[in-house]
């Protein structure tokens, strides 16, 4: 990534995908792989996998420091590990913002255009929603270009001018104000602006997905009223479960699907439990919570993280991605939660949500079917 990014946890760290796994049957029923001889899962949850479309709607290819990581070429052993990931679809969005924002978005797309298309043996970009089932059918992984703000829209004709360039999903702020709208930790929330107004409207004449993901909360409700049509809560879970400022109400989650919406859960720890242990299962505590509210149709998942997480980054990485945030983030010792924290979690997602009694067609729709059906109407 460009060294003008802003210091924060999406600007600095960034990166990869999967599809088509290789499972060879072990007894019982269940199944072992290769790179994980010692992980064994059952045959109902491997089917549901391979035969479904799974969509990560925040899903960062690499997070690294490296600013030339975007030239690399993927070994052999990482091509295979997102490979037998599971996961088809992922949404690789970044913060950014600032004065230049404009530039570093322009920047940024280039430049993790340029990584996929030489990774073309396992990527491919994603401009409508029938690409996705090509790559899975191709075994490859289908990248989403998104962008965690909306800085770079300097006018709402710039909209339409990203759209060109690849970008299919913004989130109108990040944390913090900018022109449009307020972020989840500022002081005091003034809801979208009449520039924001101008912007959403412009992003759905594009067909670009709107999203509130980090927007403060009279700001979500504000985006979602004023768009004429369905929006996302990428990645975020419930306050009715955990009090923190990055997670959505009650009432922004009813909106939401009121207008067709999905929202996606994430896995970062300080968003899913407020003290430990904190595991796959207290993730889905927040899918459970979502799907009983509004219905199983608008919950999916966004992790939040690239196939490893964070918690094995190095230590001087680690510290300062904790250091772009305030003290409202309330970061404890790890990010990533038990069993949601290497490259197959989503067997282990599965798993959990065969063991609540999930039937297989809702398993279906939560792994990717709810933000295939949103990214199809909104992509068109």
């Amino acid at each position: 990534m460009a060294v003008s990014f802003p210091v924060t946890r999406r600007a600095i760290f960034a990166g990869a995908v999967g599809a088509a796994l290789s499972a060879p049957m072990i007894n019982r029923g269940a199944f072992a792989f290769a790179a994980a001889p010692a992980k064994a899962y059952s045959r109902r949850a491997v089917d549901l996998v391979a035969s479904s479309l799974v969509i990560d709607m925040l899903a960062p290819l690499k997070i690294t420091t490296s600013e030339d990581y975007v030239a690399h070429r993927l070994t052999d052993a990482e091509a295979a590990e997102f490979r037998a990931s599971g996961i088809t679809g992922f949404h690789n969005a970044y913060g950014l913002g600032g004065p230049n924002a404009k530039a570093q978005a322009m920047e940024y797309l280039a430049g993790w255009q340029g990584f996929a298309g030489r990774n073309s043996h396992v990527f491919t970009l994603v401009d409508t929603v029938g690409d996705f089932d090509r790559a899975k059918a191709d075994g490859k992984a289908a990248v989403i270009m998104g962008i965690q703000n909306a800085d770079q829209f300097e006018t709402p004709d710039d909209v339409a001018l990203f759209r060109r360039l690849g970008l299919r999903c913004a989130q109108l702020t990040y944390n913090s104000q900018n022109r449009i709208g307020s972020g989840s930790t500022e002081r005091v929330d003034g809801g979208v602006s009449d520039y924001g107004a101008a912007i959403i409207a412009a992003m759905e004449k594009a067909h670009m997905l709107v999203d509130v993901s980090h927007c403060g909360d009279r700001t979500t409700l504000d985006a979602i009223e004023i768009a004429k049509g369905p929006i996302a809560i990428t990645h975020s879970n419930a306050r009715a479960l955990i009090d923190h400022p990055r997670v959505k109400t009650d009432a922004a989650i009813r909106a939401l699907a009121a207008k067709g919406g999905v929202m996606g859960i994430s896995g970062v720890r300080n968003f899913v439990r407020a003290s430990d242990p904190t595991n796959v299962g207290h993730m889905v505590d927040h899918i459970d919570h979502v799907a009983k509210l509004v219905g199983v149709d608008h919950v999916g998942i966004g992790s939040d993280a690239d196939l490893n997480g964070y918690d094995d980054m190095k230590p001087a990485e680690y510290a300062l991605l904790k250091q772009g945030y305030k003290d409202s983030y309330a970061f404890r010792d790890k990010i990533d939660i038990d069993g949601f924290d290497h490259p197959k979690k989503v067997f282990d997602l599965t798993e959990e949500l065969i063991r609540r009694g999930y039937s297989n067609e809702n398993i279906t729709a939560v792994l990717g079917g709810n933000f295939r059906r949103l990214l199809g109407q909104v992509w068109g």
